[in-house]
């Protein structure tokens, strides 16, 4: 008499895209931790983080369900949401959030003897805004227009984190702008081989800015955050928010937002930027409403959510 072998169903795990950013920035270690928690603690899942343009690409990419998560800054996160600036004819009312991460600085970087010391000695210039169709370009430009200087004042090359550094370096620009949460690793690495500088918005400059963005706030670059930067730097800080589209399952989302939260040691002990991930933050930066799933886990957590974060 032969036995029968029970051979349990195998279940393929189902892999999620993360979109993120360029590899010099935060964005993509992030997802990538963010990745590797999931594969680790939700069952059934794996996650890949992907190298995209950032956040103005990422919100496309979750509108069309060509990922499954995208990190984004606020600002382009509640544009698109809103149907507004980038994001006018073509609104991504689809999109939800599940947390807000942490905040990027607009950082301004010049080298020492460059004769750039403040916001308007940029004119006439060769100056990098970021990569086409990035967070940063939207912030530079807010921060350039509000301030009375127009991309009609200077020389505009659109680089990303690290053409921006090299170009740098190799003295084929004058300045550059980041947006992305310091410190990041391709002013370090710049810092390391050319005297660099930061410039200080004045706060003049910040109340401009915060006026013609909603979702800027004043934020402060520690002296000594990078190698050679002698003095403290005041811009403005933006948060980074991750989301996902309407139509992923509750409990995806839940467990996402919880493996978030519940396993944030692992986050930070891959990215610094990880020490502002805090429910409290969430609750104060996020700019849209959350995915019933996240806001699921809120309610679990005690915490108070704003009538905003709720559809």
């Amino acid at each position: 008499m032969s036995a029968t072998l029970a051979v349990p169903a195998v279940h393929a795990q189902q892999n999620l895209s993360i979109a993120t950013g360029g590899t010099g920035g935060v964005y993509y270690p992030i997802g990538g931790g963010l990745a590797e928690m999931i594969g680790q603690h939700i069952d059934g899942y794996s996650a890949v983080a992907e190298v995209t343009g950032a956040s103005v690409e990422n919100m496309g990419l979750i509108h069309r369900e060509d990922s499954d998560l995208a990190i984004a800054l606020a600002d382009t996160v509640y544009q698109a949401y809103h149907g507004t600036g980038a994001f006018e004819g073509r609104q991504v009312e689809d999109v939800r959030a599940i947390a807000s991460v942490y905040p990027n600085a607009v950082q301004i970087v010049t080298l020492q003897g460059s004769g750039i010391n403040s916001l308007a000695d940029l004119k006439g210039k060769r100056v990098s805004v970021g990569a086409p169709g990035s967070g940063t370009e939207v912030n530079a430009r807010a921060v350039l227009e509000s301030n009375g200087i127009s991309y009609d004042d200077f020389t505009v090359q659109r680089l990303n984190f690290n053409e921006t550094a090299d170009a740098l370096r190799d003295n084929d620009i004058d300045a550059g702008f980041w947006s992305v949460g310091p410190p990041t690793s391709s002013i370090l690495s710049l810092a390391n081989s050319r005297d660099i500088q930061l410039l200080s918005l004045t706060e003049e400059e910040v109340q401009n800015a915060m006026s013609a963005e909603a979702v800027f706030a004043p934020y402060q670059l520690a002296a000594n955050l990078y190698e050679g930067m002698d003095a403290p730097a005041n811009t403005v800080g933006i948060p980074n928010v991750l989301t996902v589209n309407a139509a992923m399952s509750e409990e995806l989302a839940y467990q996402i937002t919880k493996v978030l939260f519940e396993k944030i040691d692992e986050l930070r002990a891959i990215h610094p930027a990880a020490n502002d991930t805090t429910v409290e933050f969430s609750m104060g930066s996020t700019p849209i409403p959350m995915h019933p799933g996240a806001l699921r886990y809120y309610e679990e957590v005690g915490a108070d959510i704003p009538d905003r974060l709720r559809e």
